[in-house]
């Protein structure tokens, strides 16, 4: 729980300060006064401007700081925002409204500058998106798992209810072939979401058909341990010195095949067995290069044997290298490709074929993701970063009140009309939609953890 709070936070810091960075620094482009650069929402926990220095608290003027910026962090760590003088955004600060509009202010500019201001947070985010999928595809080859062959199932398990057994190797999904896990994946989790699937598998050497239905699906697009990849090897990495496994004679590099007479696929198996085995001799058989080994370990009266362990593709394996130009262009597909996906997950949404709470996640997700990535790696956190980056960019632009893109169509018809829409109007269109969006937020809240 604690290390999901604290990538929670790390993940909310780095996107926000993003997004916000672009409304700053286009406001400043434009010659704009912001008054305050916030991470976070509500109180004023700790700030720093040049007229009080360094200070902790609310200030006693907040935003009356002739001209400097009031950076601070606040006590709600679920957004931020950039305070722009003349603007009536979401503080409902309307003072300025009664005084001639001065050079400085946001209501003084042009449209396009408007404009420019107003989505430069989603650019920001966007372009962090592009960034961290250009520099993946560039260190890191593209590795594909040539292999479609799924690993084992629990009968409790999501993947049985949908149809799913065992070791199935799957040869087509909706009519279309499959020969590695990535495609096998799409085909099933993201191109066909919010229908049933047709899927034909090899099962005890004969041709299985039988069709998954979409809800258990839109699901499993959202539970990463939906099923497991076959051909894995739970392989020992590392023995801790004097434990139970090193006195055994087991060793870096041994692959647990069995226990107690039964065989072992994965390391959930091997933690379950080993764990809820105390003080309990335990016949452990092993595969070292290409011998069988067979020893008897004790886990003790905590259940642990002394061993670092993980689960190891033995398959066959391509790889793809991208070139520093081609690994741009690659990033920007993938940019594409997600963004679609993420307007379909809402079409199916709205059309009732995928529940909502399987296609948008809050904040409890947003920390079980982040700490899962995180955990996986530098590589997983940073394109679950990119991918929520993006999110957070096409949530934005939306034509909703409070959203950037409710800011952009006022703007807009300000534009077209030469002249501002009256202020009691622009008031009621952001408390509404400040309501709408924080009734939406408590949902999402709610589902997340009735859904843990």
């Amino acid at each position: 729980m604690f290390d999901s709070v604290i990538y929670f936070v790390i993940t909310i810091a780095i996107l926000v300060f993003v997004h916000e960075l672009g409304h700053f620094l286009a406001a400043r482009i434009c010659k704009m006064r912001t008054d305050a650069f916030a991470i976070g929402f509500g109180q004023r926990l700790i700030g720093w401007n040049q007229i009080n220095g360094l200070t902790f608290g609310n200030l006693a003027k907040d935003f009356d700081l002739q001209g400097h910026t009031d950076y601070k962090i606040c006590l709600l760590p679920l957004g931020g925002y950039v305070k722009i003088s003349g603007m009536v955004d979401e503080s409902f600060d309307t003072k300025f409204v009664d005084r001639e509009p001065q050079p400085y202010e946001f209501r003084a500019k042009p449209t396009y500058q408007k404009l420019f201001v107003i989505t430069a947070g989603v650019m920001m985010n966007l372009t962090l998106a592009i960034l961290i999928f250009w520099g993946v595809n560039y260190y890191q080859p593209k590795t594909i798992m040539q292999t479609t062959k799924i690993g084992y199932i629990a009968d409790s398990a999501l993947a049985y209810q949908a149809g799913f057994r065992s070791y199935d190797r799957i040869l087509s999904v909706n009519d279309t072939k499959v020969s590695d896990w990535e495609s096998m994946l799409t085909n099933l989790l993201i191109n066909n979401i919010g229908n049933d699937v047709n899927v034909i598998v090899e099962r005890n050497n004969e041709k299985f058909n039988f069709v998954a239905p979409k809800d258990l699906l839109s699901q499993a697009a959202q539970d990463a341990s939906f099923f497991t990849i076959g051909d894995l090897k739970p392989t020992i990495n590392n023995v801790m010195k004097e434990s139970p496994a090193e006195l055994a004679g087991i060793d870096s590099g041994d692959v647990i095949i069995g226990i107690n007479d039964q065989s072992i696929y994965n390391t959930g198996q091997v933690i379950k067995s080993i764990s809820s085995s105390p003080n309990i001799d335990l016949n452990i058989m092993l595969v070292r290069e290409s011998d069988t080994v067979n020893t008897i370990v004790n886990p003790g009266t905590e259940g642990k044997i002394g061993i670092y362990i993980s689960d190891v593709y033995s398959g066959d394996v391509d790889f793809e290298e991208y070139g520093f130009g081609e690994s741009l262009v690659k990033s920007v597909s993938n940019i594409g490709g997600y963004t679609v996906l993420t307007f379909k997950m809402l079409g199916n949404v709205i059309k009732g074929d995928v529940a909502f709470e399987n296609s948008f996640g809050g904040p409890v997700k947003i920390a079980k993701f982040a700490s899962e990535s995180a955990d996986a790696g530098i590589i997983p956190f940073l394109i679950f970063l990119a991918m929520l980056s993006l999110s957070l960019a096409i949530i934005n632009i939306l034509p909703f009140p409070v959203l950037d893109g409710g800011h952009f169509v006022i703007i807009l018809i300000e534009g077209i009309f030469r002249r501002e829409i009256p202020l009691k109007m622009k008031l009621a269109i952001q408390n509404f939609g400040f309501v709408i969006l924080l009734m939406l937020m408590a949902y999402i809240i709610y589902t997340d953890i009735a859904t843990l």
